[in-house]
């Protein structure tokens, strides 16, 4: 077995009402290093999204609430994930209809595992949504992002899903303002641009547990009226 075998490549979301389904793609993305959560519906699905930040999205068309096609529509109102549709829909209008609204592989069912697992390691490759370097450093803070953990000189800090979403935002942004309406959009989705009370209690809990000081924070920096920023501490 090689060393690659054993990288954590993200976390992926399988969005399938069919248990066996949910179950042979488990373990297609477990044997290429992901770690997997389920939803069996469209709404679960965007609500793991929006909770969990996954890595990669694997959608079925034919969900019990709402269509796929509407779940990838509303998806791409605020996200880039990377998403593989899954369907047993085989009509080349469906497929057309997916991808033009920003699915970036179609696989029909029933397929083959070691066909997905190839379409899994094309969109590694062409669709990377981590930050350029798999660690990134600034003063006692270091995130490695391949494994979602996050130290503070050298001891591990233990995130939530939402605080290490914020924290992920911000350090692809590095030394630039984001803007509250931007982080409110990529971490609680379009419908919470207005709710800036969740970033400040937010905000709060990162500083609590990244600064050396809360009190006077040097690592994550407010822009009064405007956002935050993210800056290497000295």
């Amino acid at each position: 077995m090689t060393d690659t075998a054993q990288i954590i490549r993200g976390t992926a979301l399988v969005i399938d009402d069919e248990l066996a389904i949910r179950r042979l793609v488990r373990v297609a993305l477990e044997a290429e290093g992901y770690s997997v959560c389920e939803a069996e519906s469209g709404r679960a699905g965007l609500a793991e999204i929006a909770f969990r930040r996954p890595d990669l999205v694997i959608l079925d068309l034919g969900l019990p609430d709402i269509d796929g096609v509407e779940v990838l529509k509303r998806l791409r109102e605020w996200s880039k994930v990377p998403v593989l549709v899954l369907s047993i829909r085989q009509d080349i209008q469906d497929k057309v209809a997916a991808l033009d609204l920003g699915a970036d592989d179609y696989l029909t069912k029933p397929f083959h595992p070691a066909e997905l697992a190839a379409r899994l390691r094309v969109l590694r490759r062409h669709s990377p949504v981590e930050p350029d370097a798999a660690v990134f450093e600034a003063g006692p803070l270091k995130i490695d992002f391949p494994a979602h953990l996050v130290y503070k000189n050298g001891d591990e800090v233990h995130l939530t899903a939402t605080e290490y979403a914020l924290l992920r935002v911000l350090a692809q942004h590095h030394g630039k303002v984001v803007t509250h309406r931007q982080l409110l959009r990529e971490v609680w989705g379009p419908k919470a641009e207005e709710q800036s009370q969740y970033l400040r209690v937010y905000m709060n809990h990162l500083r609590k547990k990244l600064e050396l000081d809360p009190g006077r924070p040097n690592l994550i920096q407010t822009e009064p009226g405007i956002g935050y920023r993210l800056v290497a501490a000295h």
